[in-house]
């Protein structure tokens, strides 16, 4: 089974792609430090507070926790399926169009699908300068998933995300269900998923 990856490894930063079977070394960013932190199904998801491509901003506390943040508008939790990306991950790719499919399945139902984009926060990594904005970028590919704007890292570095794609489901109370680095070619990459979230949908919490 072939798994594609883009490793981001900051200090020094590294930036890897099986998929292009290069390795690049780029010089260390404000980021330095970052790690993997082992985060595992049944840990707590970080919270996060990000920017969206309208401008606005989602709450990871609005659709799950045993306490939602916004009850009096948005009582009902969800599932939230949440994917690390950033428009020079080739391996990134690859998953985006399983994931779109996903989410147009799920359309109506009590799930939230995210692409988080880091591209912002390596933006001053030589060599990504020019890398494309998130919105403009998905539009072009007919991806419509909301994705979330990770301006400073932040997000990526709570969840250790230090390769790409990062994929995490979250269940109804904010317990990590799955927690998936690259994307695994020959992988019935949305059959796993749809298990997983049909057994996760059908969880039930007194509010």
């Amino acid at each position: 089974m072939k798994r594609l990856t883009a490793l981001v490894i900051l200090f020094p930063l590294l930036i890897f792609s099986q998929d292009q079977g290069e390795t690049v070394g780029v010089p260390e960013t404000e980021e330095e430090g970052v790690e993997d932190i082992g985060l595992k199904p049944g840990d707590d998801a970080p919270k996060f507070a990000l920017r969206t491509t309208n401008g606005d901003y989602e709450l990871l506390s609005k659709w799950c926790g045993e306490n939602l943040s916004r009850p009096a508008s948005q009582p009902i939790r969800h599932v939230v399926v949440a994917s690390f990306f950033a428009t020079w991950c080739q391996p990134c790719m690859k998953e985006l169009p399983h994931l779109q499919n996903l989410y147009e399945k799920y359309q109506g139902q009590d799930v939230k699908f995210f692409l988080i984009d880091i591209t912002e926060a390596t933006r001053s990594v030589e060599g990504f300068e020019q890398s494309p904005q998130a919105g403009p970028f998905l539009a072009e590919k007919g991806i419509t998933i909301p994705t979330l704007i990770d301006i400073y890292g932040m997000a990526k570095r709570n969840y250790g995300a230090t390769t790409l794609p990062r994929l995490f489901v979250i269940d109804k109370l904010r317990k990590i269900r799955l927690h998936q680095a690259g994307f695994h070619e020959g992988e019935d990459f949305e059959g796993k998923l749809s298990t997983l979230v049909d057994e996760l949908l059908a969880e039930n919490f007194e509010k």
